[in-house]
């Protein structure tokens, strides 16, 4: 199969890197000309035989609508847009009725992965017509982890589906970090502890609190013991307020999430946290996220 990539960063190269590997074309727009296959999305169009299935991979809000909007303007009926990118699911329908009005597809599916997709696969979270998330079907599973399809992807609803349950998704991230964090903050100030970085090593197999995150904060603390490099300061990418949000519009008491996105805004004041130092580790080891260093 053929596929168009827009955005070529840290998730969206080494998504191309796996769905080659799965024996697909992927031709890729970037604007940065030393990663880029084409010099323009109207050259991605020329270049892809119709119809064509584009995925864009770029940052949420602005940078997508403007994407869309281009998209809708050279792609032909019959072709189809997939994003999957972090965009509010309240966009989701403007763009596919922009799209729709000019025969053209749309699907919106949240990614997780991080850098690390590349070698394990990402999971996935699709919305759209049924018909289309089946034209769609040989790139999902080139993405999606090895293993059955219900492990790894999810038809999640119409159009809209997709974005909602990868709002959700990353939300309930914010409160497992949090909870980790706080467990390594505890663990720190107790002198009976003597080795924290192994207690939590310990956790990794067979313990009910196991997952890749608490693998990844052992990771981070083999790396860098007590978290010395870095600062408490974390940045949030915008999903966990949406999910707030969206509590408050359903009424549902999402007293963990609410307290994981209040105590980042707390960690950009004046602290020095080590549950903060462990939540901005654990975004650095599955996003590659941004990290500030200790001090500045």
């Amino acid at each position: 199969m053929q596929l168009g990539l827009i955005g070529l960063g840290k998730m969206g190269a080494n998504m191309r890197e796996r769905i080659k590997g799965a024996g697909h074309e992927v031709i890729g727009y970037d604007p940065r000309p030393e990663v880029t296959d084409v010099a323009s999305l109207e050259e991605l169009a020329g270049a892809l035989s119709a119809p064509r299935v584009v995925w864009v991979m770029v940052p949420s809000g602005d940078p997508t609508r403007e994407t869309v909007e281009t998209l809708s303007k050279v792609l032909s009926p019959g072709d189809l847009v997939i994003d999957g990118g972090n965009s509010r699911y309240t966009d989701d329908a403007p763009h596919a009725e922009l799209l729709d009005a000019k025969g053209i597809g749309y699907i919106d599916c949240g990614v997780s992965g991080g850098v690390w997709g590349l070698a394990n696969g990402y999971g996935l979270m699709a919305g759209g017509a049924a018909d289309h998330i089946e034209r769609a079907m040989p790139i999902f599973d080139a993405l999606r982890p090895e293993g059955d399809r219900a492990d790894g992807f999810v038809h999640a609803g119409p159009v809209g589906a997709g974005h909602y349950a990868k709002m959700v998704h990353n939300g309930i991230e914010y409160g497992l970090m949090h909870a980790y964090g706080e467990g390594y903050e505890l663990l720190t100030a107790e002198p009976l502890i003597d080795d924290v970085a192994g207690t939590l090593q310990a956790w990794t197999h067979g313990t009910v609190i196991r997952s890749w995150l608490l693998d990844l904060l052992v990771k981070a603390l083999q790396e860098d013991p007590g978290l010395a490099e870095i600062s408490d300061y974390t940045t949030d990418s915008g999903e966990g307020r949406w999910t707030v949000e969206e509590a408050i519009r359903h009424s549902v008491p999402a007293n963990v999430i609410s307290a994981a996105l209040f105590a980042r805004f707390a960690s950009r004041q004046e602290s020095g946290s080590p549950t903060l130092k462990a939540v901005s580790a654990l975004r650095n080891q599955f996003g590659g996220h941004s990290v500030k260093p200790s001090g500045s």
